[in-house]
């Protein structure tokens, strides 16, 4: 078992030329991609697909186990190449370095500890751990046994666990006594206790030992990971799965706020996040590194700062690069402990190479002062990487100047955990970038937009605006939703016919690059006009006191609804009505007087998910005054704001 050549592509006329393939003979095409995994049988279909039930399969019929091909066919040539580089939360602590070799025997040992506690294929796992390597080892020993893991974020409130638990009636429950994230410590465990009291089908809970704190333990119930260990041996054969069969289940939330596990399957999800990780990034991952914990390395070293808890880290922290035999960084702490420096420090550290992260993160490290950033050799970074949100453009510049240099192509990459995998973005080094543009469509993608009366506006080489669409299946999009089909159908494919509906908004320019504007619900008539969001903000943003802002709706005697603008300042700005006329008149100036903000509220920060997007229904309610039912908000990065911007509303 061995990777039989390389999957990428190495100039734009490559890339035209597969692109033009994927559409023309879709199936020869992912045919080939796919033949270069380890297969224990091929399969019968390459694809089946009725968007109207809707029902989509790749590789029916093929027989396979994706650590093998993340693992196991990487032994013989790539076994002493470190796999995992760990960076704890405590930069006093001391990293882990976990190759190819010692990864497959961890989580071949753990899967057996899986098997022991009475797991068997098709069983549900949820995980709720730190970020560290366990987490990597837990979730690929699901996968090595047929289990089916379902990840909630390790800052998710004990009801939003138990809510998780139940949809999916998870067995086993494995998660650490507590973590610290950055000097706060967050007690992991005391949290799970608290949603297993409404949780029935868990049996048991294993617990790993991240910090020396007594640990509360439930006799029968809850075992101790190293315990574990000791009671199975470490030798585990991976079970052949079908490529149908579910890899992974991940919720996220929805419009109404009840979450939705959308639900991935084992063999398109793993052909498309390896094809996409080789193609998007441009990582030499073919060359061995040196093993030796040392500052600098002989290949690529790829950072996605995400956490594993978000689809992000699901396929390109783990199964994406794992699966091109990447070496790939594990951060457990936050970018600003112990001082914003702290990313800039680790890229120095490791020599990393390939940097991807989130606007929200950018923005963020934008605001501190510059010297946090210069005081690191930054000299080894060849590719930069955004996800998440559409990048606004003094972001995208700031981060193109300060930590590119200018040298380093930014992959503004455009997708959802619902389509598993980037689809639209650039090839680093290979295909063209545009600041705040994730670009082109990766090759199988087909892209469309829709006008208002659901119409397709054809490219003719010109401007456009509308709703993104896709109207052809890719090999890791979501399945359905588990347990409720009808509710995949009527969120995704109910909208337009025959087609897969985003919720996004996009320009596309004259040459064909994408920018994605906003979601759809992110759109305010104001007087008749659809004005979207994400150009308001970006107006917003360019004056030199804001930071951040987000805008949103509210009801309006006259317009029907007018614009309510919240606004985060640089430190040591201060908030006044000359500042207020003064973000109004860049934005009448930038935009047009239309999109000019009636009310404009300055706050410390906006609420935002875990994952860093920032949570417009919540701001709309308080700009609306209809206050009554947020939601939950402890699943929010910082649910106090939500109290504070309240108080202070217009």
């Amino acid at each position: 078992m061995e990777i039989r050549d390389t999957l990428q592509l190495r100039s734009f006329a490559e890339y035209k030329e597969a692109y033009q393939e994927s559409i023309s003979n879709p199936e020869k095409f992912w045919d080939a991609i796919a033949e270069k995994f380890y297969w224990h049988k091929r399969w019968d279909k390459t694809l089946q697909w009725d968007f109207t039930k809707p029902e989509v399969k790749w590789f029916e019929g093929g027989k396979l186990n994706i650590t093998e091909n993340c693992l196991d066919r990487h032994l013989e040539k790539l076994g002493n190449k470190t796999a995992i580089i760990w960076e704890p939360n405590d930069p006093d602590e001391e990293s882990r370095h976990i190759t190819y070799r010692q990864l497959f025997i961890k989580v071949c040992h753990f899967a057996n500890v899986l098997k022991n506690n009475g797991i068997k294929k098709g069983d549900r796992v949820c995980l709720y751990m730190p970020m560290i390597p366990e987490l990597a080892i837990a979730m690929l020993a699901c996968a090595r046994i047929g289990a089916v893991h379902s990840i909630v974020f390790a800052g998710f409130s004990s009801t939003a666990i138990a809510s998780r638990i139940n949809d999916s009636k998870c067995k086993l429950l494995i998660t650490a006594n507590e973590v610290y994230r950055g000097a706060k410590p967050v007690k992991l465990k005391e949290m799970c206790d608290e949603a297993l009291k409404t949780t029935p089908s868990i049996e048991t809970v294993i617990v790993y030992r991240r910090t020396v704190e007594p640990t509360p333990m439930q006799e029968g119930r809850d075992k101790f990971w190293f315990d574990e260990l000791q009671k199975v041996e470490k030798e585990c054969p991976a079970e052949i799965m079908d490529a149908e069969d579910m890899l992974f289940i991940l919720y996220t939330s929805g419009s109404t706020g009840r979450p939705k596990g959308m639900v991935h399957t084992i063999g398109g999800y793993m052909v498309y996040t390896g094809y996409t990780f080789a193609n998007v990034f441009q990582c030499d991952h073919f060359a061995p590194t040196n093993t030796i914990p040392q500052k600098k390395y002989d290949g690529d070293i790829y950072w996605c700062t995400a956490d594993i808890g978000w689809i992000t880290g699901h396929s390109y922290i783990l199964y994406g690069p794992l699966a091109m035999g990447a070496t790939t960084v594990m951060f457990e702490g936050v970018p600003s402990y112990p001082d914003y420096g702290r990313f800039w420090e680790i890229c120095d550290k490791l020599n990393v190479t390939h940097f991807y992260t989130a606007p929200t993160a950018i923005r963020a490290l934008a605001k501190q002062p510059i010297e946090l950033v210069n005081q690191h050799d930054l000299s080894s970074i060849k590719v930069l990487g955004s996800v998440g949100e559409p990048i606004n453009e003094e972001a995208w510049h700031w981060y193109n100047d300060n930590i590119g240099k200018g040298n380093s192509p930014i992959v503004d990459t455009w997708w959802q955990t619902e389509t598993g995998g980037v689809m639209i973005s650039p090839l680093a080094g290979i295909t063209p970038t545009r600041p705040t543009f994730a670009t082109l469509p990766l090759p199988g993608i087909q892209p469309v937009l829709m006008d208002e009366n659901g119409n397709e506006i054809e490219f003719r080489s010109q401007q456009s605006e509308g709703r993104l669409a896709i109207k052809f299946p890719w090999p890791s999009i979501a399945r359905t939703i588990y347990g409720d089909h009808q509710r995949y159908k009527e969120v995704y494919f109910s909208t337009y016919n025959n087609m897969y509906f985003t919720g996004d908004g996009a320009y596309r320019d004259a040459t064909g690059n994408y920018r994605i504007t906003g979601r759809v619900d992110d759109v305010v008539i104001v007087s008749g006009h659809n004005l979207g969001t994400a150009p308001i903000e970006n107006a917003i943003n360019e004056h030199l006191a804001v930071a951040e802002s987000a805008i949103v709706g509210f009801p309006h005697d006259i317009k029907g609804t007018a614009l309510y603008a919240y606004v985060t300042l640089h430190d040591g700005k201060q908030a006044s009505d000359q500042l207020i006329q003064e973000i109004r008149e860049q934005v009448s100036n930038t935009i047009g007087p239309i999109a000019k903000p009636d009310k404009v509220q300055f706050v410390t920060a906006l609420p935002k998910t875990r994952s860093g997007k920032i949570m417009r229904r919540i701001l709309r309610k308080i700009a609306s005054k209809d206050t009554s039912n947020l939601g939950d908000t402890s699943t929010l990065l910082n649910p106090d704001v939500v109290q504070e911007i309240m108080d202070n509303a217009l």
